[in-house]
């Protein structure tokens, strides 16, 4: 048998999910046909933006989690938008947050250990409009926005 594992969760970690139309249906006691057409629906109203996978991440290899806060250089402090979406390019990067109070934004990062997490900070956060950092490193994750 073929290994496929890192090409497959790449594509699931993009978003290649899809909900399990007949399960659904089943569960819901309503036509396959029906419950197609409302996903469409809620999918183009913009309601269902993607779809994800759920992982162990110490198992994929991305079971470092950090939480950068960062401070905008004055000239960057104006359209933290901007540089909001730049980061969000990067695939470590798992949220970008526009927050108040002494930081500007609070990043979810995602890496395989402190050495990746040491060469993603030279190589994307250390960059022009990000004045200071401050790195929060999460020791155990009990609850997430998606399992308990």
């Amino acid at each position: 048998m073929k290994h496929i594992e890192s090409k497959l969760i790449a594509l699931l970690k993009e978003g290649y999910c899809t909900p399990q139309i007949a399960r659904i249906a089943k569960k819901l006691k309503e036509p396959s046909t029906t419950l197609q057409y409302n996903i469409k629906r809620l999918e183009k109203e913009g309601a269902i933006k993607e779809y994800k996978a759920i992982f162990d991440y110490q198992k994929i290899n991305a079971g470092f989690c950090i939480y950068v806060l960062i401070t905008l250089s004055p000239d960057e402090y104006g359209n933290p938008e901007r540089v909001g979406n730049e980061l969000c390019k990067h695939p470590e990067i798992e949220s970008v947050d526009i927050i108040t109070g002494d930081w500007e934004m609070i990043l979810k990062v995602r890496t395989k250990d402190q050495d990746a997490y040491y060469a993603f900070v030279k190589n994307v956060i250390s960059r022009k409009g990000i004045e200071k950092i401050k790195t929060l490193t999460s020791l155990k994750q009990l609850k997430t926005e998606f399992i308990v």
